[in-house]
């Protein structure tokens, strides 16, 4: 632990050895200016292809993504497929302990 304690202060002590005249100090690690800015704002452009990917079901509209389709075939992935042991469409967890029968 001292070890560890005593590269962190010579990790400071470095740190506050660069000459620092003339820098801006930062209000944030990121490109605050305007073209950073603007290359980290998400619109609706960059979002509409999700969009159109998705329905709307139930009673609330809550969206659901529709699965993938590749060469004119849905998403094939079954999530069941390598699981040890399921009961239905529910994977079972094995334990030290007997599973209990209800």
């Amino acid at each position: 632990m001292l070890a560890t304690l005593k590269s962190q202060l010579h990790f400071v002590q470095a740190v506050r050895a660069v000459n620092t005249d003339g820098v801006e100090p930062l209000a944030a690690i990121r490109d605050e200016t305007t073209a950073g800015r603007a290359e980290m704002t998400i619109g609706l452009t960059q979002l509409q292809a999700a969009l159109d990917a998705e329905d709307k079901v139930g009673k609330h509209q809550r969206p659901r993504r529709r699965a993938v389709v590749k060469d004119n075939q849905e998403e094939s992935w079954d999530p069941l497929g390598t699981a040890g042991w399921t009961e239905g469409r529910y994977v079972v967890v094995k334990t030290g302990a007997r599973p209990h029968q209800c």
